[in-house]
């Protein structure tokens, strides 16, 4: 009998991010363990939906000498680490390998290791680093007349495909606008003082692109009785820059964010961010990459997705479920950064108890996948990625809603219907008349 088991059937477990380690940027170590790897993924094909990193992969091997990974070229090992946008389903939903089970294949976090070495060897594009620095890019595109002007550019057909060849932003790709009235402006302070406290971490894109879902959101928890501060001079929780595999940017900035963050979790404050993307951030990637900090450990445990809180809230019997009806269809996209927290279905659940809501469940990838959406060199794939979805909204479909905005607009975006996206938190606040 063979000493491996078939599949597991144990909960996932994840080990800490060696990045420290010197053998983590050991070029002929990461090849080893990417042929290893990649050999267990070819005999297994369960992902080759999730995203465009497992085709590629399986049409090298197909194309190969001998149709076996030990053939593939290993300069070709970057087209499928490149199509890697480190969602982590097929590491949480699909693959019978993950730790603990003895072939321990994690797919992301290898293909963060690959692109780690890419980052140190000066392989990623200036394009691509100006477009994971949201908070450095937003601060000047939100100023007065430039959110204008900024705007105005992005929605001009000519002047896009200009900055296509300079910035790397796909001539139709749906980019997000910039408000000079960020939410640091709107947001007015508290002064209601309950035992139900949060605090929110307002992104860089709820502070520049989107400041009204945060406010929405705070309107829906201030109507429950839930005191509310808004985290100021943050950073950003660098999720973005981990997409490039730049650790030491990441740690840089969950650095100047801990102090902060401890402080409010000191001062009985539970952690709020709008975005799946950030929460996943703080609960479940920064633990593993600065796994000696137990400070991080702690904002870890206090941080909520905002559904998940209103469910907290339903359980202590504080939420407020006397819904007004709202007869609407809408899609519900599962964004990918919520799913693979583990928390659960909590936004369904929540919409389910709004009178007359019909909710229609998308639970795939919408193809956002932060800038891989929008790259020019991965937008087409991106399209692709999220047509499944697209195609779930019919003539009677109201509204497109995700808990990721980007994601709910790429979908609309690329819907052959002319539909609106918006974050399911301001249909709570629609079923509450506020």
């Amino acid at each position: 009998m063979s000493k491996y088991r078939e599949g597991s059937l144990e909960a996932p477990v994840r080990h800490p991010l060696n990045w420290q380690d010197e053998d983590f940027y050991n070029e002929q170590s990461l090849n080893e363990e990417l042929e290893r790897v990649f050999d267990i993924c070819h005999g297994c094909r369960r992902c080759v939906s999730l995203c465009k990193s497992f085709p590629t992969l399986f049409d090298l091997v197909d194309e190969s000498e001998t149709f076996e990974v030990d053939s593939v070229d290993k300069a070709d090992y970057k087209k499928v680490v490149d199509q890697c946008y480190l969602c982590d389903l097929c590491y949480m939903t699909k693959c019978p390998y993950v730790p603990p089970h003895e072939w321990n294949v994690d797919f992301p976090h290898l293909m963060l290791r690959a692109k780690a070495i890419q980052f140190k060897k000066g392989e990623t594009k200036y394009s691509h680093k100006v477009l994971t620095s949201p908070k450095k890019v937003g601060s000047v595109a939100s100023k007065p007349v430039i959110s204008s002007i900024v705007n105005w550019s992005n929605s001009n057909k000519a002047i896009r495909k200009i900055t296509e060849n300079i910035i790397g932003v796909h001539v139709d790709a749906v980019v997000p606008k910039y408000h000079s009235k960020t939410l640091t402006k709107l947001f007015v302070e508290d002064k209601n003082l309950s035992k139900f406290k949060v605090a929110i971490f307002g992104t860089c894109y709820g502070e520049h692109n989107d400041p009204k879902s945060v406010i929405d959101l705070v309107d829906v928890l201030r109507h429950n009785n839930v005191e509310v501060k808004l985290i100021k001079n943050t950073q950003c929780c660098g999720m973005p820059k981990m997409e490039l595999g730049d650790l030491e940017t990441v740690v840089k900035y969950a650095n100047e964010n801990i102090t902060p963050l401890k402080k409010l979790v000191d001062d009985g404050y539970k952690l709020i961010a709008p975005i799946p993307s950030c929460v996943l951030m703080f609960k479940n990637e920064l633990p593993m990459i600065i796994s000696d900090n137990e400070d991080i450990k702690l904002i870890s445990k206090a941080f909520f997705d905002p559904f998940e809180y209103l469910s907290f809230l339903n359980a202590s019997g504080q939420l407020d479920t006397n819904f007004s009806a709202i007869e609407k269809e809408v899609l519900y996209q599962m964004a990918c950064h919520q799913r693979v927290q583990n928390i659960g279905s909590h936004t369904k659940r929540i919409l389910g108890l709004i009178p007359d809501l019909d909710v229609n469940i998308a639970e795939r990838c919408s193809g956002h996948d932060g800038t891989y959406g929008v790259r020019k060199e991965t937008h087409t794939y991106a399209v692709k990625i999220g047509e499944p979805v697209a195609k779930k909204i019919t003539d009677n479909t109201d509204l497109v809603v995700s808990d990721c905005v980007m994601a709910g607009n790429h979908i609309a975006h690329i819907a052959t219907q002319n539909i609106e996206a918006i974050h399911p938190i301001t249909l709570v606040k629609m079923a509450y008349c506020l």
